[in-house]
C-alpha cells in the first residue's frame, strides 16, 4: 500500500475518531435533545430562550458549510441552516463591562447537553469576521432540527476547520471574565 493511501486511511480514521469523541453517544440521541438555551454569566440580563423565542430575533441563513474536523478531514456538510447570530444573543443579554478593557478579557463558553464545550473570545465575536458566522440555529432545510442535533445547535461557519466548534444539543452560553 502506497504512502498516500496509508496517509488517507489514517486521516479518515482519525477524523472519525475525533468526531465521535467530540459528541459521545450510545446511539440514543433523544436523551441529549435540548429545547431551551440559557445565556448566563457576566451579563446584565440572563436569557432562557426556546425555539419560538429565537425565531422572533433577526433571522440569519447559511447555505452550504463543509464540516472539517481538527485533522483537516472532511466530515460532510451542513446545508440550509436558519438561526440567529450568537452576537445578537450576547447583545440582547448585555455583556457586563465595568471597565473599558473588561471585554478584552472575556470568553464565551457554549455547552451541549452531552458536556461538549467550545470557547470564543469576546474580541473574536465582535472584532473579527468570525463573529459574523457564529450561528445558533434551529432549522435545517426548512425543518426543525432532529434528535441528532437537538432543537438548538451552533456552528462557527467562518472557521477553517468548522467541526470542532459545531455544537449539537446546545444548552447554554456562559460569558466569563478570565483575567483581571
Amino acid at each position: 500500500m502506497g504512502y498516500l493511501l496509508r496517509r488517507l486511511i489514517f486521516t479518515l480514521a482519525l477524523g472519525a475518531a475525533v468526531h465521535a469523541a467530540a459528541h459521545p453517544t450510545d446511539g440514543d440521541t433523544a436523551k441529549y435533545v435540548t429545547t431551551r438555551l440559557a445565556v448566563t454569566g457576566a451579563v446584565e440580563h440572563a436569557l432562557n430562550l426556546n425555539v419560538a423565542d429565537l425565531r422572533k430575533l433577526p433571522p440569519q441563513k447559511l447555505g452550504e458549510l463543509p464540516m472539517v474536523c481538527q485533522s483537516g478531514a472532511k466530515l460532510g456538510q451542513l446545508e440550509n441552516l436558519k438561526g440567529v447570530r450568537l452576537r445578537e444573543l450576547l447583545e440582547q443579554a448585555v455583556v457586563v463591562s465595568r471597565d473599558h478593557n473588561d471585554v478584552k478579557k472575556m470568553v464565551v463558553i457554549a455547552t451541549a447537553s452531552d458536556g461538549y464545550k467550545v470557547v470564543f473570545s469576546w474580541s473574536e465575536l465582535f472584532n473579527s469576521p468570525v463573529g459574523e458566522g457564529v450561528l445558533v440555529y434551529f432549522e435545517k432545510d426548512g425543518q426543525p432540527l432532529g434528535d441528532d442535533e437537538g432543537r438548538i445547535a451552533m456552528v462557527s461557519s467562518k472557521d477553517i476547520r468548522s467541526g470542532p466548534r459545531h455544537v449539537k444539543w446546545l444548552q447554554s452560553i456562559e460569558v466569563k471574565k478570565i483575567a483581571d
